[in-house]
């Protein structure tokens, strides 16, 4: 371990700044390597003059400090490697610092970096440091004026957060520009942005008749990859009059996407940063999951404007305020754009794949963490999705009516605020006069709740009971959750059945928007319903309305039922899915037994069923015939024998494509006929493309069917098709997967985004050889560690999604990412804690991994000079084992 071991900070520390930082005038001289930043702040004690901390970075270079006009010598302040203490002499003062930064040798890609010859900052969450000296904390709302010196052939564009009121050109073939944003920000919010780029532009009435010019800059070679980004703009900015009543506020709304980038995307006022994946996109170079991506982010962090910009957190264990709800938010947008349905059930797959893993980690915290070492650690699945999902309890419990009356609420309130979690809940229960306080609870427990249900059926009486019992970690002894879970009741026949709540039931029952509600509050709650002729068929949890696992014991009858009839899409799709895991299981007991592999009759007509079902959505059917995902399959085991997972899934699979060979074909020839000459982004094109994608993905499995994967890549222009047919054949070991492949890389070679792609590709490849070929592909050309995008390509796809290869029997996966981990470190610590986070589930393995695994971790958190971003992943780690 690390010799210093770096400072916890803890929610139950919080103390309000001692002082406000009422305006800030930022003037930046751009120059590659010394770039100089004069910081000019009006600043003002709220009450007793008490020492001045202002955060800062050891990558600052200390130029002067002015305090009124007056130069401070040494003995006037103490700085150290991460701050700036000063000892003001007045409650009201003028303070000037003036600091010097290296652009260019910025790897972390946090405060000021270049990328591409470009300038660009990250400043959330705690970049702002690493610019100039400040109180970087969200609960600082300043006046940000912004004015930028560059030389005009390095930088034809300077760009900051606000309205441009004033540029000219200056001495030396330099020239500037002044940025003002009216609106008080914190300093994560802060952007500048400066270099040769082109612009692509639009306008958009607001409905308060603001004209808002709309700017999207990008390389010139990327113009044509633009279109998409900008109508997302256009129908997320539609979207948010129409369904939550918020307009800009702005005279102008800038994008600018850079191919040099930690994360998706970054929300600045006025001057959103993007990760170049999320804007750039046309049909021979994205597919439909890019095209969705990029509508995605962009309505993300418009979204942000105001539940994040306008109304801020007051400090980061309150990430999930904004994070949470406006991913919530960005989900209803996809969900109006395209399929609800669709939309419902791929978020729910997300969640369970990297969310639920998370919560059974040794990383897992509430969505609000009570203590962190690196903040960016805690920009989790956890904070965001299961975030999100909170968010949704709100909408499923108040209504879309009650939901948009506290949403009103909230906004009126606390508008140019900091505030809480608490904040929020109170504007949602006092709107609708309701008491929330219970709410609090999933907010400060980790852990995926389990719902457990138990159905006792009376055929005298014809009363129904249901027992709900909630657990936390195995353990019944946590803080009751409120759990809203929509339900049905079905017969036989796949007939709805009418629910009659007994009289003791009658108050916790109700009939919503989406269905019938009951609310389980207590950690063991019975409901009773009367007058059914026979125990009916239980759907439970329709559109997954509580991210919990529920545990149900469904007969394969019950499930057979609910797949075939149910009206709720999500419970057919998760009864199919039960089936899948059912018979998944079944065969991980026959591997170990040294038994033959087999299919089951429920799965396989539930299957069949399915894929002659011609009144479903082709989507939803696709998501029908799809294996769970082994990430969740694993984790259905407390202890994982990977071979047996691997086994088990292979097996299944093939057999499926073996067992329905003849309707797969038939099905593939029908769309490929039916397919329009011209790619659309449109959901009933998305979901012809989806299904037909699938057969071809079975089919594949047989060797003899290798020649559909041949044609479609050759005569296919859309990406969606020519990497669906790459992806179906990349498990086999043959010539030609190897001449499309290179193919692909001669084509596409001068464009990153579909390089990584390309990279992506050959580290999921499921062959004996892809860890030879993974090493010998980071010392491709075009493989790089100051690019992101790339190493999540390459070694994130290996770590991620290669289970054969990561998890080799040698240990060898595990050694090889445990070197990259330490390469990296050292270069971008947020990209490295994230691939150290693929070593989190090592005590679950089966020996021999488990040991192998572990001394992997041991040896990254052993290295010297550690980071504290993978410090804190690895120690959490390994602590883990200690308290098993």
């Amino acid at each position: 371990m690390t010799k210093n071991i770096p400072q916890e900070h803890f929610l139950k520390d919080y103390q309000s700044p001692d002082y406000e930082i009422k305006s800030v005038y930022l003037t930046f001289y751009l120059s590659p390597n010394k770039t100089q930043v004069v910081n000019q702040m009006l600043v003002e004690a709220k009450g007793d003059k008490k020492p001045l901390l202002l955060d800062g970075d050891k990558s600052l270079k200390l130029i002067s400090i002015k305090e009124n006009n007056r130069l401070l010598v040494k003995e006037d302040y103490e700085l150290s490697s991460e701050s700036l203490t000063l000892f003001p002499k007045s409650s009201q003062f003028e303070l000037e610092i003036v600091t010097e930064i290296d652009p260019e040798s910025n790897t972390y890609l946090e405060g000021l970096y270049r990328t591409s010859g470009n300038y660009c900052t990250q400043c959330e969450a705690e970049g702002f440091r690493r610019i100039t000296y400040y109180m970087d904390r969200p609960d600082v709302l300043s006046s940000f004026t912004t004015k930028i010196v560059a030389d005009k052939t390095e930088s034809k564009v300077l760009l900051s957060n606000g309205n441009l009121i004033d540029s000219g050109d200056l001495p030396n073939n330099q020239h500037y520009a002044v940025w003002e944003d009216p609106y008080k920000k914190p300093c994560y919010l802060f952007a500048l942005v400066a270099g040769n780029l082109e612009v692509v532009e639009d306008t958009f009435v607001t409905q308060e008749n603001r004209k808002v010019a709309l700017k999207i800059y990008v390389e010139a070679r990327n113009l044509d990859k633009c279109e998409h980004a900008m109508q997302s703009l256009k129908k997320s900015m539609q979207w948010d009059e129409e369904r939550f009543g918020l307009a800009y506020d702005l005279d102008i709304y800038m994008i600018v996407a850079v191919d040099d980038f930690n994360m998706g995307a970054m929300e600045n006022k006025g001057l959103n940063v993007f990760n170049s994946k999320y804007v750039l996109a046309k049909p021979e170079s994205a597919t439909d999951h890019d095209f969705e991506g990029i509508e995605s982010v962009i309505g993300h962090e418009y979204f942000h404007n105001w539940t994040g910009n306008r109304i801020t957190c007051r400090d980061w264990f309150q990430l999930t305020l904004k994070e949470g709800l406006t991913v919530f938010r960005d989900q209803e947008f996809t969900a109006d754009m395209l399929s609800p349905d669709v939309k419902r059930i791929e978020d729910v797959k997300r969640l369970r794949n990297t969310q639920f893993p998370e919560d059974a980690g040794p990383m897992a915290h509430p969505i609000q963490p009570q203590s962190y070492i690196e903040m960016n650690n805690f920009y989790t699945m956890t904070v965001y999705e299961k975030g999100a999902e909170v968010v949704r309890l709100y909408h499923t419990l108040l209504g879309e009516k009650g939901f948009q009356k506290g949403m009103k609420r909230y906004i009126e309130r606390f508008d140019g605020q900091a505030v809480t979690i608490q904040d929020f809940r109170q504007a949602m229960a006092e709107a609708n006069n309701v008491n929330l306080n219970q709410m609090h609870h999933w907010y400060v427990q980790p852990g995926t709740p389990h719902l457990k249900v138990t159905k006792i059926y009376n055929p005298i009486t014809k009363c129904l009971a249901l027992k709900f019992s909630q657990f936390l970690n195995g353990k019944q002894v946590h803080l009751p959750l409120l759990i809203p879970v929509l339900f049905g009741f079905m017969d036989e026949e796949g007939n709805e059945l009418p629910i009659k709540p007994s009289i003791s039931t009658k108050n916790k029952v109700s009939q919503t928007e989406k269905g019938m509600l009951l609310k389980v509050t207590q950690l063991n709650d019975t409901f009773e319903f009367m007058g059914l002729e026979t125990a009916p068929y239980l759907s439970l949890l329709r559109h997954f309305s509580a991210p919990v696992s529920l545990n149900y014991k469904a007969s394969e009858e019950e499930l057979m039922i609910l797949a075939s009839h149910d009206t709720d899409s999500f419970v057919r799709w998760e009864s199919i899915q039960k089936l899948a895991m059912l018979n998944l299981k079944e065969n991980v007991t026959r591997f170990k037994n040294s038994e033959p592999c087999l299919v089951l009759d429920s799965y396989q007509n539930a299957f069949k069923a399915v894929l002659e079902d011609e009144q479903i959505d082709l989507a939803l059917k696709s998501l029908a015939m799809a294996l769970p995902d082994i990430t969740y399959f694993s984790e259905q085991y407390e202890e994982v024998d990977m071979d047996a997972v691997l086994a088990s899934h292979n097996f299944l699979k093939k057999a499926m494509a073996e067992l329905f060979e003849e309707l797969l074909l038939e099905t593939y020839q029908a769309l490929q006929a039916f397919e329009k000459p011209k790619y659309q982004y449109h959901k009933h094109d998305i979901a012809s493309r989806m299904l037909k994608n699938r057969c071809l993905n079975y089919l594949l499995q047989l060797p003899k069917h290798f020649e559909l994967g041949i044609v479609q890549y050759q005569k296919h222009h859309n990406m969606t098709d020519v990497l669906a047919a790459l992806e179906a054949m990349n498990h086999l070991d043959r010539a030609e997967r190897a001449q499309c492949l290179e193919d692909f890389y001669q084509k596409w070679q001068s464009d990153n985004l579909v390089i990584d792609k390309w990279f992506a590709l050959q580290a999921s490849a499921q062959s004996d050889q892809v860890l030879e070929d993974v090493k010998k592909l980071t010392k491709h050309p075009d493989f790089t560690y100051h690019n992101p995008n790339r190493i999540r390509s390459l070694l994130g796809g290996f770590g991620r999604i290669n289970f054969a290869g990561f998890h080799a029997k040698t240990g060898e996966g595990y050694q090889f990412l445990a070197d990259e981990v330490l390469k990296v470190d050292k270069l971008n610590p947020q990209v490295a804690a994230r691939l150290a986070s693929l070593f989190s589930p090592w005590q679950r393995l089966a020996e021999p991994r488990r040991t192998l695994m572990h001394k992997a971790i041991e040896r990254i958190a052993s290295a010297d000079d550690l980071s504290k971003d993978v410090f804190e992943i690895v120690s959490k780690t390994l602590k883990s084992h200690d308290s098993l």
